[in-house]
Formats: C-alpha cells, structure tokens, sequence
C-alpha cells in the first residue's frame, strides 16, 4: 500500500500541530509508524490522501452509527446551514433534539447540550457535587471520561496507550477527592463505600467500557452500584457517549435494565458533529443555572448544525431499526475474527455488545484494566498493520472499541474475516 501522501502530510502537520494530530488517540501510538491522513469518507469506507479505500471500523470513533455520508443526516444539515451556523440564542432544533433523548432514555427527564464528551462528564460531576453538597467521587481504573482533571487518574483510551495513566499539568488538589476502583469488582466497592459512604457525591462509569477495549458489567457488579448509590445517598452517573443509541436505541441503560441518576451523551447524537449532553432527575437537573447555582454555560452549546444532524440521526435510527441486523453482523465477524485467531493458535478474547466489540490478544477474559493491561500489545501492533495492507482500518490501539455500521455490506465483513485470516496466520 502506498503511503507517500500521507507520509509527507503527516510530516508538515508535526511541524505545527503537537505530535501532528488533534487527540493522541490517532497518533499511532499503540501500534507505531505513522497516521493515514484521510481524504474522504462514504457508507463503510474512508479513503486516504494516497487514494487507499479501507472499510473502516472507526466510524469517528463511534458516532456514524449510520455509516459516512448518509443521505438523510447531509440533508438536515445543508437545511440547517443555509439557516446560518450559529446564533447565541435559543432554537426549535434544541427543544426537538432534547425531546428526541427524553423519549429515548427513560432516566432522562431533563437535558442540558454542551459540545463534547468531555464537557458533559465535567458537567454531570459538579452537577452531582452541587446538588448532594458533597466532593467525593468513584471512577474506575481503564475507564475514561474526557480530559476532565478530576477524571485524568488511571483513565483509559490514548492515556492507556500512552503508558499516562493522569497528567502533569493536574493539579494534586484536583483528584484528592477522586477514588479509583478496580472495575466489576464489587469488594473494591463496597469497602469504598463502608470507608467513605457519606462523604461520596457520585460514581461515574462507562456502563459498557470502551475505552479499554470493550469490558462488559457483571450484573452483580451492577446491582451493587445501584444500592450502594440508593443506601448511601450518592448519585449514579452512566457515561454513554459511547454506548448511547449504540448498543440499543436507550443505550447500555436499556439493555441492562438500570436507571442512573444522570446520564452522558455524544457522539452519536451530533451525527458526526462536535456535541455532547447530559441529563437525568428532573430534580437534580434543576440545580443547573439558571433554574438553579450551579454554573454551567457554553457559546456555541445547541449550536443548530450539530442539532440538526443529530436529531436526523436518531429519527433514521427509530425509523430503520438497525439494531437486529448490527447484532448479527457483528456476531459473524467476532466469530470469524475468534476462528482466524484460534486456527493460528494465537491466545485471544473477544468482547462484544451490539455493535461493538474488541478482539484482545490474551488468555484471560477482560473484566477489568489489571487484566487488559496484559495483553500482548505487540501482537496487537501487527495485527493492525497487517489489516491496514488488506484494507481494513482499525482503531489503532488494543484499549480501544471497534464500531460495526448499518453501511457495512456482508460482503464487507466477509472481506475482514479473510483479511484477518491472512494476517493472524502470519502474526506470532
């Protein structure tokens, strides 16, 4: 495969950009060498600047649910750009999109929008904190919230593949109230809350972890959340940017049957553009300026382009259903991933709900960041360029998800498996 373009691109970039990239998660890090610079995109497929089509499994890192390009989503938002791109002031798509996450999600009685993951985790924290008047608050390790300060300890994503588990530039001030547990252990958790019970505003997770690889919740794991949170008093924050209107159109919540008291969102609810919410309790939403003292505020935040697509985004998904088909599709190429890796007799795991999933190189199933920590990233490192030469684009990191698309044909996803049986037979 001819890199030239992208090789030349990628050298200019690093000269004014840190690194060359806008967000470590596509530096290349976990698996060395250099980015593609893309070009373009459309249904399952991005094309780089060299003229390369590979059927990508990104999705901009899981917001085209609906694959690149897809009709309905441009048009709402050419309707709403020849409206103007930005205002300063309330408008209808704002009221309709919210309505639209209020029908969907029944934790969700009100909703504020803000303009990315990060900034929704950040806010649903000090919305906690404000309303029960306490600083403590539970993360746990491999789980990754947004470069939050109080959230950058032990976080997942590029920090993990990175080996930066928090940052210099953080304050020790700023994670002094923040406990890192292990994740689906509920001993960890119960002791925290024994010790410190009255003292812990919120736990916030991942409800289904992405940003290690995809780790799936124990039930008991989860129903220690929920009563520990109820008996003590503390709130129960999902963060769901990843995992809302992706696993099931109610998101993680629905599939499992839980009820948080605030929820996160993004990604999938912007359509491709910068956007992120939250909401939960009306009650506890109502501390939130200017109903209640809790400041929180955002210029470009309901911005009417990223409503539009995201509101046309989540009518598409209603009204096509994808669900059923995404399960089946990505089941067949999980077990087509887990048959190549096993004829190699490579020691591997693969994780999956609904349209995302995770092949890991390792023995042990991956329930938590201690266990994921120990995968054979190297092998990793040349399963993924080997990918990349047959034309399948893959998140370029172990700890990362993989995202299956409504525009990814059968014929595409027998393409993967042959490429992956091609690569795994040579990756030792």
């Amino acid at each position: 495969m001819n890199r030239s373009h992208s090789h030349t691109e990628f050298q200019t970039a690093s000269q004014i950009i840190p690194g060359g990239v806008n967000s470590p998660a596509r530096a290349f890090g976990g698996v060395g060498g250099e980015p593609l610079i893309i070009d373009r995109a459309d249904g399952a497929y991005l094309f780089d600047i060299d003229g390369n089509r590979l059927i990508d499994y990104i999705g901009s890192w899981g917001p085209h649910i609906l694959g690149h390009q897809n009709p309905a989503v441009l048009a709402a938002i050419r309707a709403a750009l020849d409206k103007g791109t930005s205002f300063g002031a309330p408008t209808r798509l704002e009221t309709q999109l919210a309505q639209a996450v209020i029908d969907a999600v029944p934790s969700i009685e009100k909703v504020r929008m803000v303009n990315s993951g990060t900034e929704a985790t950040m806010s649903a924290i000090r919305v906690a904190r404000g309303f029960t008047r306490r600083n403590v608050i539970i993360k746990f390790a491999g789980c990754y919230h947004g470069h939050v300060d109080s959230l950058l300890v032990k976080a997942g994503s590029a920090a993990t593949t990175l080996g930066v588990p928090s940052s210099p530039g953080v304050p020790p001030g700023c994670t002094a109230d923040t406990v890192v547990l292990e994740y689906n252990d509920v001993a960890d958790l119960e002791a925290a809350f024994h010790a410190r019970g009255s003292e812990i505003a919120c736990v916030i997770l991942e409800p289904i972890v992405g940003n290690m690889g995809v780790v799936i919740p124990e039930p008991a794991f989860l129903q220690a959340l929920q009563d520990l949170c109820r008996q003590n008093g503390s709130l129960l924050i999902f963060d769901e940017v990843m995992t809302g209107f992706r696993v099931a159109f109610g998101g993680a919540q629905e599939l499992f049957g839980v009820k948080p008291d605030l929820t996160t969102l993004g990604k999938i609810i912007g359509g491709g553009l910068p956007v992120g919410a939250y909401g939960g309790r009306a009650d506890v939403m109502n501390v939130v300026s200017p109903v209640g003292p809790v400041y929180q505020a955002g210029t470009l935040s309901g911005n009417p382009l990223a409503m539009a697509s995201g509101l046309a985004t989540l009518t598409e998904l209603k009204r096509t259903n994808p669900y059923p088909r995404l399960e089946l599709e990505t089941q067949r190429l999980c077990d087509g991933l887990a048959s190549a890796a096993q004829g190699a007799g490579l020691p591997h795991q693969i994780a999956r709900v609904g349209s995302m999933f995770t092949l890991f190189f390792g023995n042990e199933v991956v329930r938590n960041y201690t266990i994921a920590a120990r995968c054979d990233t190297a092998r990793f490192a040349r399963y993924f360029w080997g990918m990349i030469e047959r034309g399948v684009y893959l998140p370029c990191s172990q700890f990362e998800a993989n995202f299956v698309s409504a525009a990814h044909t059968s014929a595409d996803i027998d393409t993967t498996i042959a490429a992956a049986r091609a690569v795994l037979a040579d990756v030792v």
